[in-house]
């Protein structure tokens, strides 16, 4: 049975979708829970009941995850309050769709910030406790789209393959203090992002997914989970699809 009690997690971007599955499952696996959000107050609230009903403490920051300052005032916050943090989900991430020529230099900026300079700062907030306590799990959650690209989302799937490539990278780095780095890579998940796509471009996607369904955020929330116990203590660098094996 897997047990994370005494577990302290950091999940960004942990107010839906995935954020919000992964928070919830890590809490009934025993883990106290941190979130961060942006503009989601009342979904985070939620979360952090939702948490409280279970018995696990939930704290939750407003914090512009891309910007160094909020991020260094959040991870020293949870320390002074938790004294370590046993594992970070790289989690938040935002769309700016369109195609290539068309696409605006602030709609390029703005995902690469979310998607992957947050990453980038998160990581490096924390990682220097890890090495103190030479033990830790970072999870980094990429995308399909950073593997195979995606017609009208350059920035998204550069962001995602940029998430893989500083997964890699840092599994290297930082193997041999204990610490695993590994990123999911979720397909096309029933999620708020997905449910606003045409249903043209759903079903376009569905033909090419041979198990012809979408995904749960709970099915990315355990192999999530799955990534942050013992259970997976000889796996680092490595990226996990959970895609319905839509690629690969």
């Amino acid at each position: 049975m897997i047990d994370l009690n005494g577990k302290k997690t950091l999940i960004t971007g942990g107010s839906r979708g995935i954020g919000r599955a992964t928070a919830l499952l890590f809490a009934k696996a025993g883990s106290d829970v941190a979130i961060s959000y942006l503009s989601r107050e009342k979904d985070a609230g939620s979360v952090r009941a939702e948490i409280g009903r279970i018995g696990r403490e939930c704290l939750v920051y407003k914090a512009n995850i891309s910007v160094k300052n909020d991020v260094d005032d959040m991870v020293e916050g949870l320390i002074q309050k938790w004294g370590k943090i046993d594992i970070l989900v790289n989690n938040a991430g935002i769309t700016r769709d369109g195609f290539f020529l068309k696409m605006k230099e602030e709609e390029w900026d703005a995902v690469m910030a979310v998607n992957l300079k947050s990453v980038f700062n998160c990581s490096k907030a924390i990682i220097r406790y890890m090495t103190k306590q030479r033990a830790g799990n970072i999870i980094n959650i990429a995308s399909v789209v950073g593997q195979m690209g995606n017609i009208g989302q350059a920035n998204y799937a550069a962001s995602k393959a940029g998430i893989i490539g500083l997964t890699k990278t840092m599994a290297r780095e930082f193997g041999s203090r204990g610490i695993n780095v590994n990123a999911v890579a979720p397909g096309f998940i029933d999620t708020e992002m997905t449910r606003s796509l045409p249903e043209k471009a759903k079903e376009a996607f569905l033909r090419n997914i041979p198990m012809g369904r979408m995904g749960t955020p709970e099915e990315v929330a355990e192999t999530v989970l799955f990534l942050a116990t013992d259970a997976s203590r000889y796996i680092t660098g490595q990226v996990i699809n959970v895609n319905g094996g839509l690629y690969m």
